[in-house]
């Protein structure tokens, strides 16, 4: 597994005093935006530790710490925010998307595929299915019943009713 995730993009920044624009669908920001968090930007994965958070509109703004001024950060502009995976504590019974990727797929205890991407709609996440033929299924829904973290396996209980 890679030790570092890719959390988001710095597409701007924000005013005068240093604050960062983000565009990022990472599912767990309550657990990294926050204060004293280190994020890890660009190729080069240069740390650093963040001192504000906020949203505005569609975006995440963050303010790291000990910069105070624009000029001292336009150097990220368009880099790739990332975080180490250990940094990041989930519960017992939470997941990234990503880790489901190669996870079997049941239906009614029948293999029915593997998971080999995602795609984040507004409603829903649907995880798209390699089997006889491609498909998708949603994730939140009462179509998945069960994911075994342990044993990589999600179980479905959808009758058939597949999106294709």
């Amino acid at each position: 597994m890679n030790n570092y995730i890719l959390v988001g993009k710095i597409i701007n920044t924000f005013g005068i005093k240093g604050e960062l624009k983000i565009l990022s669908d990472f599912e767990f920001k309550k657990n990294i935006f926050i204060k004293d968090f280190p994020l890890y930007i660009g190729e080069e994965k240069i740390k650093e530790i963040v001192n504000t958070y906020r949203v505005h509109k569609n975006y995440d703004l963050i303010l790291f710490e000990g910069y105070t001024n624009i000029n001292e950060i336009l150097k990220y502009k368009n880099s790739k925010i990332y975080i180490k995976r250990e940094d990041l504590k989930l519960k017992k019974n939470e997941y990234l998307l990503q880790d489901l990727i190669g996870f079997n797929v049941c239906d009614k205890e029948v293999e029915i595929g593997n998971v080999i991407d995602y795609e984040l709609t507004p409603n829903n996440v649907l995880l798209k299915i390699k089997g006889i033929k491609t498909f998708y299924i949603p994730l939140h829904s009462s179509y998945v019943i069960n994911i075994d973290l342990k044993r990589r396996v999600i179980f479905t209980n959808n009758g058939g009713d597949l999106i294709i």
